[in-house]
């Protein structure tokens, strides 16, 4: 019953399709978000606990993406985040894209 077990109870998605919502970042994204932070987490909450969006994060080293994994199979779900999203709609982000990502091991 390890944590893999526990994962895949919890979720119940393995062998499923997510969805990815790709960020492509400005380059002074770092400095620009604060004050548009909130809102954007806000979102992203409510979203988790609608059980939507399973992970959300930017990477790092450069921070010029991030990646936010949806456990539903429905692109309108997603489309609406992106177009509400704070960070979309004040520039920070300067181009975003949904694609369909077929978890084969592990969940979430």
């Amino acid at each position: 019953m390890g944590r893999e077990r526990s994962a895949a109870a919890a979720y119940g998605r393995v062998g499923c399709m997510y969805l990815v919502l790709e960020y492509d970042l400005v380059g002074d994204y770092l400095e620009r978000r604060a004050q548009f932070r909130e809102e954007h987490l806000g979102l992203a909450r409510a979203a988790h606990e609608r059980g939507e969006l399973a992970l959300a994060g930017a990477l790092t080293d450069p921070a010029d993406r991030a990646l936010l994994v949806w456990a539903t199979e429905d692109p309108a779900v997603v489309e609406s985040f992106a177009v509400s999203d704070p960070y979309v709609r004040n520039g920070l982000v300067r181009e975003w894209r949904v694609r369909s990502w077929n978890v084969v091991v592990g969940a979430g």
